[in-house]
């Protein structure tokens, strides 16, 4: 049982299941054209000189992985990591200039939305159509053609051309046909968020019962951290072409938010430095104030997350420092200390540091945002921002916790609603 009181899932020790997927020692890389010979004499002085026409961009280096069968197995990453280049290999679109990849089985590559769909022919065709392209003969069509039709909904419009069909009903037809078709390992690349909400149900609940088949194996791209830790048994992270992290979704999914708020505070620096000068936010009276994590910065809702406000402010006025919770995903200012409620004694430069409990919080992103604060002179209850810190100097921390959820920002322990007994009034 969770901590939640939810039943939890006995894990599988898939390492003792046979090996369906196998690369081994994978490279990959694409020539790009640095300039183009207009003639052959042009090429023959380019080729006098050492001039290829050409650099060398190294996609993958020496990936290696296994996926066993049964396995749902993730691979996540920024992007131009090589994800989808690794993928592209796995399902023959691509080959690797060094290295192999080994499949055991049927697989049933999804790597693009209606990929090989004909808009002059019908829905009946285009299932036919892509059923071939995937290897499968008529009658193998023909024994998954119901499943294919029943699970996207269109049963009254198979016979209409595909070019009168919504977008909504291109995708649903896309993806019913890959995920209903009988292979043995289902590779998907971003197709987790297809479709409205009604459709988006129906595939949660495929790939919850897909798990359950140890005859089946999926290898699923995604950004989506959520998607990684409801359904994956394993998850791997790719980073500039190799092989990051490989293991427990939970531990992955965690490396994978630390590298994009890292890549975020880079972006944040550089910005910084093109602008030169003070930081946005900062002046020659409050130079410096920034917020920075002490505690690790991916946290459980039973945690409490200490931060440190660092500051310089030499004028001899009272001042304050007040910080501000901003909810990223969901938007809007969850908490706010107040204009006074941290008074500091100490002048100069010097660090304050300060804890927030967790508790109350569902999943998500959330950002601390310190002001440096002095009276307003005007209104005693009122004080003025000498400076904020803002961008590079605000401090960014995530929630996970399998308890939470993640739509609601206050989690069920810090409030829930009950029926008054009696409560309904006739009119």
């Amino acid at each position: 049982m969770t901590e939640s009181g939810e039943k939890q899932e006995p894990k599988v020790d898939y390492t003792k299941a046979p090996v369906v997927l196998a690369a081994n020692h994978v490279s990959k890389h694409f020539k790009l054209p640095t300039e183009q010979a207009t003639g052959l004499k042009q090429a023959f002085i380019n080729w006098t000189k050492g001039i290829k026409g050409y650099r060398q961009q190294q996609v993958l280096k020496d990936i290696s992985f296994e996926v066993h069968q049964g396995e749902f197995f993730g691979i996540v990453g920024r992007n131009g990591g090589g994800k989808s280049t690794l993928l592209k290999i796995i399902s023959q679109i691509y080959y690797p200039n060094q290295g192999s990849i080994s499949v055991k089985g049927k697989l049933v590559p999804f790597i693009e939305l209606g990929v090989g769909f004909n808009p002059e022919l019908t829905g009946r065709e285009n299932v036919y159509l892509n059923g071939s392209l995937l290897g499968f003969t008529a009658e193998e069509v023909d024994a998954m053609y119901d499943d294919i039709v029943s699970f996207a909904e269109l049963e009254d419009f198979m016979d209409q051309k595909l070019k009168n069909y919504s977008s909504g009903m291109q995708v649903r037809l896309a993806f019913s046909v890959a995920i209903k078709a009988q292979g043995d390992i289902l590779v998907l690349d971003e197709v987790l968020a297809v479709g409205d909400e009604a459709f988006q149900r129906k595939c949660d609940e495929f790939f919850t019962e897909i798990k359950k088949d140890a005859n089946k194996t999926v290898i699923l791209v995604t950004h989506d951290m959520d998607s990684v830790r409801k359904y994956c048994s394993r998850a791997m992270m790719i980073a500039d072409g190799e092989v990051e992290a490989i293991g427990d979704p939970e531990t992955v999914s965690q490396q994978y938010t630390l590298a994009n708020l890292n890549a975020e505070e880079a972006v944040e620096q550089q910005k910084r430095e093109e602008r030169g000068g003070y930081p946005n936010g900062l002046n020659e009276r409050c130079p410096i104030l920034r917020t920075y994590a002490i505690s690790p910065r991916i946290c459980k809702s039973s945690d409490t997350f200490r931060f440190a406000v660092e500051y310089q402010y030499d004028e001899p006025d009272d001042f304050y420092i007040a910080i501000a919770l901003h909810d990223i995903r969901r938007g809007g200012i969850s908490y706010d200390t107040g204009m006074k409620t941290f008074k500091m004694k100490d002048h100069g430069h010097h660090v304050a540091v300060f804890d927030i409990p967790l508790n109350i919080f569902n999943n998500g992103e959330f950002r601390l945002i310190a002001s440096l604060r002095i009276p307003n002179p005007n209104d005693d209850q009122q004080t003025d921002a000498v400076g904020v810190a803002v961008d590079e100097n605000a401090c960014t921390f995530v929630i996970q916790d399998e308890r939470n959820r993640n739509y609601a920002l206050l989690s069920d322990r810090a409030l829930t609603m009950t029926q008054v007994d009696d409560s309904i009034i006739n009119i």
